[in-house]
């Protein structure tokens, strides 16, 4: 049995003469304690909050920008809302059942192969179009920085692997600071790209951001890749299993011992994995959770409508650009604003597809061991997952196909796939079996189930629209 919060997440009771208004004597100690608590916390949103400011949102806003302007900021915010709502159910699922939600629904399925091994698949699936999009990111990111050959960049993209695995054999709070700055590259990048642009037409960003419009068809097809690329489904597997592990983390006692590592906390299917903490623990744990989720998710919806805004002032916004590539992007802005500006953008891709294929690796392997039960040895999954992507990246190249357009499509594919985490994400967490106290309330399941309805729309409709 796990033993829980030693090193104390939760603060002592407070006595009678410490509750009150701040004025009173011990609020500002427990202040302090509260940001401790916090700070102590923070990490899974951080780690999944890569998952939307990943290579795909890239791809997806500058398309967006680039092709209809201020029109489609509303699908980016949209997306944010509902990512945000669904990011804060999985990483609740995780605290308050002490499963993660791979491990749910292999329960659920009874076990049996013939009903786990397809979902499995299809999990994985929508894994290997993740790692695509992160991997197309970390190829064009060395290509603009270093101006080497898209074909060489596709074999030194693919040693990324190398970095990751590395990391992954440490303290797993060195992989939490790792994220930490490499998203600190990236909001600073985005955020120094939009004081340098500056010139921003507040009224159409507004009425942009309120009015949902889809021009054409190709808008449609965009602003569902930019649901996908937000909505990521390993993203909404993996943050219960982040969740529940921080928890067990930071009730493992230190004495100058070393920290778990990811190889030292492994996924169980058993009632070993179950862990116990008191109706208390469990709701302060939970407001930390949420407090963090949402200052990660709305972090990363401003980025997403910075990357859109920046594209903006470099073309007319006509509709899809057949021309528009990120290698013309950064030329673009780096002869109008200068050269740094456009190797400041070509760092933040390369630092997002860097961290976003390391909360990649981790999904897989939650979801791999939550579903069927089985551990791979996680260089050679990540070695597989990588060579998936690598061949047809490499032959597309060949073909000359734009990595851009790669990005757009497999983001489509994404969101086409959100249903298969999102579905019993929305069930579990409405159940009072699995969440107890924790369990959604009737706000929350109302909203959770507009989400759904729209997500489904979009894709129906999308279809509806190709067929």
């Amino acid at each position: 049995m796990r033993v829980p919060f030693r090193r104390s997440i939760a603060p002592p009771k407070e006595t009678p003469q410490e509750q009150g208004d701040l004025s009173r004597p011990g609020k500002s100690s427990h202040i302090s304690l509260s940001l401790k608590q916090f700070l102590l916390w923070v990490g899974p949103a951080l780690m999944v909050s890569i998952a939307y400011m990943d290579p795909g949102n890239y791809g997806t806003d500058l398309a967006a920008g680039a092709g209809y302007k201020y029109t489609l900021l509303w699908a980016g915010w949209l997306a944010s809302g509902m990512a945000m709502l669904l990011q804060y159910l999985s990483g609740k699922l995780g605290i308050a059942s002490g499963y993660h939600l791979a491990e749910l629904v292999r329960q659920s399925l009874g076990g049996k192969r013939r009903y786990v091994i397809p979902y499995w698949l299809a999990a994985e699936a929508a894994a290997a179009a993740t790692d695509l999009a992160e991997y197309l990111g970390t190829v064009l990111g060395l290509n603009i920085l270093f101006h080497i050959p898209l074909i060489y960049c596709a074999i030194f993209g693919a040693l990324d692997v190398v970095i990751l695995l590395t990391m992954m054999t440490r303290r797993f709070r060195l992989i939490e600071q790792y994220f930490a700055i490499l998203i600190s590259i990236l909001v600073m990048g985005i955020f120094y790209d939009l004081l340098v642009i500056g010139h921003f037409d507040l009224a159409q960003v507004a009425y942009g951001s309120v009015v949902p419009l889809t021009p054409d068809s190709t808008a449609l097809f965009i602003a569902v890749g930019m649901i996908g690329a937000t909505v990521m489904p390993h993203a909404l597997f993996v943050h219960s299993w982040l969740s529940k592990n921080k928890m067990d983390l930071l009730g493992t006692p230190v004495n100058g011992a070393k920290a778990p590592s990811i190889k030292d906390m492994p996924i169980k299917t058993t009632e070993e994995s179950h862990h116990t903490y008191t109706r208390e623990q469990k709701h302060r744990t939970n407001g930390l959770h949420r407090n963090e989720t949402v200052i990660a998710l709305a972090i990363a919806g401003v980025v997403n409508a910075g990357i859109l805004l920046v594209a903006i002032p470099l073309y007319h916004g006509n509709g899809v650009n057949v021309n528009l590539t990120v290698q013309t992007f950064v030329a673009g802005m780096s002869q109008i604003y200068g050269p740094a500006i456009g190797v400041l953008f070509a760092l933040t891709l390369l630092a997002s597809g860097l961290s976003a294929s390391a909360l990649g690796t981790i999904a897989g392997q939650v979801i791999m061991e939550g579903l069927i039960g089985k551990h791979l040895n996680i260089w050679i999954r990540r070695i597989i997952t990588r060579a998936v992507n690598v061949f047809p990246t490499t032959i597309a190249i060949l073909l000359g196909l734009s990595p851009l357009v790669l990005l757009i499509y497999s983001q489509v594919i994404l969101s086409l796939m959100i249903p298969l985490p999102m579905i019993p994400l929305v069930y579990y967490t409405s159940k009072t079996k699995f969440m107890g106290e924790l369990v959604n309330r009737r706000l929350t399941i109302a909203l959770a189930l507009v989400t759904v309805a729209l997500i489904l729309s979009f894709n129906g409709l999308l279809l509806t629209t190709l067929a």
